[in-house]
């Protein structure tokens, strides 16, 4: 599995980690998205990225490209704002904001994999390490390798992912398609300085 995320070095993710939380903090203060582009040339790459936004440990926005399709920082900087405002969730406000923890996740390429039920699908797995994306038509359904700090079990990982995407327990779709790609992580934690209005 390659791409963008095994090209990231740790200057260049810190600050793919920056902008995401810059872009959070521009739009909640009302002011002008930065629209010029990093000097790193990983970051002009095509790329996939996550945002996740927490505050105090609980989630307030999780949004993200499965695939690349565009540069990676353009990538975050969209995947930021629609993580502010995650349909699951309440809009992040300015309250938020103090004690917003940031983290962009940078994905590699997917890479398919043969499986006809769970456990195939668990012996295959590497945990702490893949993150999944299950697809069967119009359904579709991933965790990110982060996830694995909630759910260490690959079991309870894969029935979990299931149930996410809303496919019947105790039986495996007939066209399910399996994916695995693994994602590096840089965050831009809080506390942080209120902002004015």
């Amino acid at each position: 599995m390659s791409g963008p995320a095994t090209m990231l070095d740790g200057a260049a993710g810190a600050g793919l980690a920056r902008l995401a939380a810059t872009t959070v903090a521009a739009r909640l203060a009302g002011r002008e998205i930065a629209g010029a582009g990093p000097a790193s040339a990983a970051l002009r790459e095509r790329g996939a990225s996550f945002v996740t936004l927490e505050r105090l440990g609980r989630l307030r926005g999780c949004v993200g490209s499965l695939t690349a399709v565009r540069p990676l920082w353009i990538d975050v900087v969209r995947n930021a704002l629609g993580a502010m405002t995650d349909p699951r969730l309440p809009p992040v406000t300015v309250d938020d904001w103090p004690d917003l923890a940031v983290r962009v996740s940078v994905l590699s390429r997917p890479e398919l994999l043969a499986v006809d039920g769970p456990p195939a699908l668990v012996g295959a797995l590497r945990p702490g390490v893949d993150g999944l994306l299950l697809t069967d038509g119009q359904r579709r359904a991933t965790f990110l390798p982060a996830v694995w700090r909630k759910l260490p079990e690959p079991d309870a990982f894969v029935a979990a992912l299931l149930a996410k995407g809303g496919w019947p327990q105790g039986r495996w779709p007939e066209r399910i398609r399996v994916s695995r790609h693994t994602a590096v992580e840089f965050s831009d934690p809080g506390p942080r300085e209120p902002l004015a209005g």
